[in-house]
C-alpha cells in the first residue's frame, strides 16, 4: 500500500529524514514510534501531501503523492484544524462535499455515540469533544490508508481508551492504519508491526509479536532502550 525508496528531506542544513526505505501492506496496524524531532511528523506530512519538496520515491497504492493519494488517505493531525465558528453540521457537510468516500451515516452514529449535538457550535465544545469530533471526521471516510498523528496526546486516560477503542472498532479492516504516538503503554497490543524512527532514520521495523518474543521485553522497555540517550 505504501512504498518508499531513498526518501530524504532536509530543512536547510538539518536532515529530517535520511534514506528512508519502507514498504507497508494493507490490513495492518502500524506503530510509528520515536521521540520529538525524530522525523515522524515530517514523514506523515509527506505521505499526506502537506510537504512536496523531498528527494526519493513515495507511492501510495501505486500512485505518486497528489490528488489521487489524498482521495484515499484519511488523516487525523495532532492539532485541531477546523474553524471554531462553524457548527458540527457545517463540518459534516463540508467533508461530505470534499470526499466522495465520506460516510454521513457513520459520522452521525459516531457523534451520537460521543454525545455531540450536530447543531452545536465548535467553539462551545469542550477540548475533549473537539478531539472526538475530529476523530469522527477521520474515521467516517472509507479510506485505504488512515494516519493518526498523536491521537491520544494530551488527553485523560479515560478518553485515551475511548479514542483507541473507537479507532480499532471503526477503521476499515482492509485498510492500512498508521498510528504515531508517544503513549507506548496504551497501544502496544494494537500494533501488527512497529517502526522506530531515530534522528531521521529507521532503526527498527518489525512484526510486533516476533519482536516481543525475541527480545523478551515490552514495547515500552524496548522504546526506552533504543531512545534512552535521545
Amino acid at each position: 500500500m505504501i512504498d518508499i525508496e531513498n526518501l530524504n528531506k532536509d530543512y536547510g542544513k538539518i536532515s529530517a529524514l535520511k534514506n528512508i526505505n519502507l514498504s507497508l501492506e494493507d490490513s495492518r496496524v502500524v506503530g510509528l514510534l520515536g521521540p520529538n524531532g525524530s522525523g515522524k511528523t515530517t514523514l506523515i506530512k509527506i505521505l499526506t501531501g502537506m510537504i512536496s519538496h523531498y528527494s526519493g520515491t513515495v507511492l501510495i497504492d501505486g500512485n505518486k503523492i497528489g490528488p489521487k493519494t489524498k482521495s484515499i488517505v484519511s488523516y487525523l493531525p495532532d492539532q485541531l484544524y477546523y474553524e471554531k465558528w462553524m457548527k458540527v453540521l457545517d463540518l459534516r457537510n463540508s467533508f461530505a462535499n470534499l470526499f466522495d468516500d465520506f460516510l454521513i451515516d457513520k459520522f452521525d452514529n459516531l457523534v451520537e455515540k460521543f454525545q455531540i449535538r450536530r447543531d452545536e457550535y465548535i467553539y462551545k465544545l469542550s477540548k475533549g469533544n473537539q478531539e472526538k469530533l475530529q476523530l469522527a471526521l477521520a474515521l467516517s471516510r472509507n479510506a485505504k490508508v488512515f494516519i493518526f498523528d498523536e491521537p491520544i496526546g494530551g488527553v485523560d486516560p479515560a478518553l485515551r481508551v475511548l479514542i483507541l477503542d473507537t479507532i480499532m472498532e471503526n477503521r476499515n479492516s482492509n485498510s492500512l492504519t498508521i498510528i504515531s504516538t508517544h503513549q507506548i503503554f496504551d497501544v502496544e497490543k494494537l500494533f501488527d508491526e512497529v517502526i522506530f524512527l531515530k534522528e531521521g532514520k529507521i532503526v527498527l521495523h518489525k512484526n510486533t509479536e516476533e519482536l516481543l518474543i525475541e527480545s523478551n521485553k515490552s514495547l515500552l522497555d524496548l522504546f526506552i532502550e533504543v531512545f534512552r540517550y535521545v
